[in-house]
């Protein structure tokens, strides 16, 4: 099986999710008879969740391809009652981390921004964050990389949560998620998080190439399996 056929539901029983030819199957000994996670195997045991949404294309709601993605997990989400904030890093005003140690790691930043104000509450109450960037040069968007320095104001206070990353991109050989997936992996470990899902969409380099896709359907189904 190779990467493009392939995404990832972990949560309390890890239900792990394949798509091939025969369509979508989850293979689980704690799914019911529809391949259905129950309520209380789920990730969310049941429970209202407060999941952020980072999306971090540059690209409207009407072409980019990764907002796309994010919408139908957004969809899926809210199906299951969980709460939903979204975040637009490539357009709203944000800085990058200066690296000049004033927050200590849990303060506030010198930046007076989007980040600091808007998203960084939201962030420290979910449960869940949301990654979201088409790959760019084998790797997450600038706008992305951008958010995810300033986590450094927070690092202790943003660790131990749950994450899921959704990530396009035009090339669709074996390797083309490979780097960024090392990347938001490595990123797990550090912040102790807790991965519950990874939507690697390849072969998608348009708005209409990814609506024909079967990754539309994975991120809801995700979303709605929460």
């Amino acid at each position: 099986m190779n990467r493009r056929e392939f995404v990832k539901v972990v949560g309390l029983g890890s239900a792990v999710i394949y798509l091939s030819g025969c369509g979508l199957t989850a293979i689980n000994d704690k799914t019911d008879e529809d391949g259905e996670v129950s309520a209380e195997e789920s990730v969310s045991q049941g429970k209202t969740m407060k999941i952020v949404v980072i999306n971090s294309s540059p690209h409207s709601e009407a072409q980019s391809t990764s907002r796309y993605l994010a919408q139908k997990f957004v969809d899926g989400a809210k199906t299951a009652g969980h709460e939903i904030f979204i975040f637009d890093a490539a357009h709203e005003d944000t800085h990058p981390c200066q690296g000049c140690d004033q927050c200590g790691m849990d303060g506030a930043c010198i930046f007076d921004d989007a980040i600091e104000t808007k998203l960084m509450p939201q962030m420290l109450k979910a449960d869940l964050l949301v990654l979201v960037t088409p790959l760019y040069y084998y790797g997450m968007s600038a706008q992305l990389k951008t958010v995810v320095d300033r986590f450094y104001s927070r690092t202790t206070r943003l660790s131990g949560k749950k994450s899921m990353i959704i990530a396009t991109a035009w090339n669709s050989a074996d390797w083309t998620m490979e780097a960024l997936k090392n990347h938001y992996e490595t990123l797990v470990r550090y912040m102790s998080w807790q991965d519950v899902g990874q939507v690697w969409a390849v072969g998608c380099g348009s708005r209409p190439m990814v609506e024909r896709s079967e990754f539309g359907d994975m991120a809801f189904k995700i979303g709605a399996a929460l």
